[in-house]
């Protein structure tokens, strides 16, 4: 599968599960450091505060059963050096990952944003600033399908794994699987933020 070159003339609208799932497997390969401590903070926030983009997700822990349901387990912050995994179970890691959302000057990306946002505010309040969600970003560019693995799909040429998606991320230790896949989730969001900025998609 060719990646676009021209963002009008050749841009993909969608693609097959077959597709996909011929393409190479890709895992973010670089520094991970989950923050489940306020003293965990500082060496966090001070590589994202020298970011202008970072990628954004959340993950939850999944409900099965009729009306129940959980606040976010995690929030995913990939920068350019490393990914973040803080669990916001803790009100002070809470407060942080609130911090981060509300400046201005760092844009948020990642995909289904405001279901992310929406559930964050049931743990904290905070006013966000400089969200970019890629799927609407590629929805308004008429693509059919806006998830992130799709995306990752057409525009990046790399399969992401989804096998961890539905584990409970509530524990306070998360396994190497959860981690990899959590990490993955913020870096492909980064990544599609630049490949979306250079095709003039943003």
């Amino acid at each position: 599968m060719t990646l676009p070159t021209d963002p009008l003339a050749e841009l993909r609208r969608r693609v097959s599960r077959e597709e996909i799932n011929a393409l190479p497997i890709r895992r973010y390969e670089g520094e991970v450091r989950v923050i489940a401590h306020a003293h965990e903070l500082a060496p966090a926030l001070a590589d994202i505060r020298q970011e202008t983009l970072v990628g954004f997700d959340t993950e939850t822990r999944p409900a099965f059963r009729p009306g129940e349901s959980y606040s976010p387990s995690l929030a995913q912050v990939a920068t350019a050096r490393a990914v973040y995994l803080f669990q916001v179970q803790r009100r002070e890691v809470a407060a942080a990952v609130a911090g981060m959302l509300s400046e201005a000057r760092i844009v948020k990306a990642g995909v289904g944003v405001a279901d992310d946002l929406k559930s964050l505010k049931k743990v904290i309040e905070f006013a966000e600033k400089s969200i970019v969600d890629l799927g609407l970003a590629a929805s308004r560019a008429g693509l059919e399908q806006t998830g992130v693995r799709n995306l990752a799909g057409l525009f990046l040429g790399f399969r992401i794994p989804k096998g961890t998606k539905t584990s409970n991320w509530s524990r306070p230790r998360l396994s190497e699987q959860q981690i990899a896949y959590a990490a993955t989730d913020a870096w492909a969001c980064r990544e599609l933020y630049l490949r979306f900025r250079n095709l003039s998609l943003l």
